[in-house]
């Protein structure tokens, strides 16, 4: 195996820290929701249209002629110019381009942390634009399942309480919650770390983690910003093998990465370069297993469908 060169990933500064805001992003959208939807009286005027939804699509990313143009005084900056992507429900993604090629503004609008200045962006069929900041996100807690360089666990708290977090302030009730997160965990190696603190664990331990309170929500998206970025080459291997395990078993993962040696265990390839894509190459079908997991043949748990989760949780 070639041992992986340890280049320092650039950070994405709108990702980092993120996780705790999703936490309290989410803690208000159940009541919010609850009171936009007021009974109307017959007299009343019609209530304004929500959030454009399109029809069930088995593609769970589709961007169409996507522009973002920030302005800096009098400078204006095109750091995206008409990208169009589709990416199937299952693929494995690796997004990659240098210091300014406008990866990580494409990661931002797909992890809704961002809106297009122009363009449309559909995520699981729900058409984001002009939503306004708690339904973005009530769309990132519900339907993407963030990793970070940094890990962004709580310090003082257990390996399973960190990924029950989410959870709790989505309202899942305690037996159900503590289900899942003991199924994530195992998941991903860890059930004989349940009760271990992040301090108490190495870093692709503590990467595993939070890969684990990703996949906990079962989200239609795994969206991983440079989850190497911070391993050394042995946690980096172990982090990208629960990667392609969890593809392997149908879910869609979504990778920002410089690092051509990471890149390669994803089925797809795709290049940036001034806000353009100047690559777009495939390197497993989307229906078949990633590369690396041909490699070792092995397999995890199998993700649970929407259905089942509904299920456990009127248990």
């Amino acid at each position: 195996m070639t041992p992986l060169s340890r280049r320092r990933a650039s950070p994405t500064p709108a990702l980092q820290g993120q996780a705790a805001a999703e936490v309290r992003d989410g803690a208000g959208d159940a009541e919010r929701r609850a009171g936009g939807a007021q009974a109307q009286s017959p007299g009343s005027p019609p209530a304004p249209p929500g959030p454009k939804r399109s029809a069930p699509t088995p593609d769970v990313i589709v961007v169409d002629r996507l522009t973002k143009t920030y302005s800096l005084g009098d400078i204006e900056v095109h750091a995206l110019q008409g990208v169009s992507v589709t990416i199937e429900r299952g693929d494995f993604v690796a997004i990659m381009g240098a210091s300014g090629s406008g990866k990580s503004t494409l990661m931002n609008i797909i992890g809704c942390l961002d809106l297009p200045t122009q363009g449309r962006y559909l995520l699981d069929g729900v058409d984001v634009r002009g939503m306004e900041e708690d339904e973005l996100a009530d769309v990132r807690n519900r339907k993407i399942g963030f990793v970070f360089q940094s890990f962004n666990l709580i310090p003082r708290t257990s390996a399973i309480a960190n990924v029950e977090l989410p959870m709790v302030y989505a309202g899942l009730r305690k037996g159900p919650r503590r289900r899942r997160a003991e199924e994530a965990l195992r998941a991903v190696g860890l059930a004989d770390r349940l009760h271990h603190y992040p301090s108490e664990l190495s870093g692709g331990q503590q990467q595993r983690v939070a890969v684990a309170r990703a996949i906990a929500t079962n989200p239609a998206l795994i969206l991983a910003d440079e989850p190497t970025g911070n391993l050394d080459t042995h946690a980096t291997f172990e982090v990208l093998d629960i990667f392609s395990k969890l593809n392997a078993d149908g879910r869609t993962v979504v990778l920002i990465t410089h690092e051509d040696d990471v890149a390669d265990v994803a089925k797809r390839v795709i290049r940036l370069r001034d806000g353009e894509i100047i690559e777009d190459r495939r390197q497993a079908p989307v229906a078949g297993p990633p590369p690396r997991y041909t490699a070792h043949g092995q397999s995890s748990p199998s993700a649970p469908s929407p259905a089942e989760r509904d299920a456990e949780l009127a248990r």
